[in-house]
Order: C-alpha cells, then structure tokens, then sequence
C-alpha cells in the first residue's frame, strides 16, 4: 500500500522528491500512513473540496483490504 501511496503522490505533485510516506502502525492492528508533500504541492495532493485526497485514500483502502488490512492516509 505504501507503493502504491508513494507512486501516486509522485505523479501529481511538482517535486516528487520532496515526497515521504511514513508507516505507523496503530494498537488495534491498523496501519497509518503519513504522506508529506512539499509545502507547495498541498493543494495538488489535496485537491478541490478535497477530492483528490479521498480519491487516494479510497485507492490505498482499496489495495490494503485484498491483503485484509486496514490502512488509513494522513496528509501532513
């Protein structure tokens, strides 16, 4: 799930080295995922209303749940 966070955060942002996914892993056995863009590109992860940030998330939900695991994404 992070690869597949990490290859679509590099394709919308400008500065697709300044991107950096961490992976925290939760105590009710759940894993969060912190995405951090540079401070320009926020609103090219984040999108209209937020649209491209639910658009990930539903993504990234959709590839942890064929492994039967619950990822949530955090934009920081």
């Amino acid at each position: 799930m992070k690869e597949v966070l990490e290859i679509i955060a590099k394709a919308l942002v400008d500065n697709p080295d300044m991107v950096n996914i961490t992976e925290v892993n939760n105590e009710d056995n759940s894993v969060t995922l912190e995405l951090r863009v540079a401070e320009n590109d926020m609103g090219k992860v984040i999108g209209k209303q937020g649209r491209i940030a639910k658009a990930l998330r539903t993504v990234v939900k959709a590839a942890a749940s064929r492994e039967n695991k619950k990822v949530s994404v955090d934009i920081v």
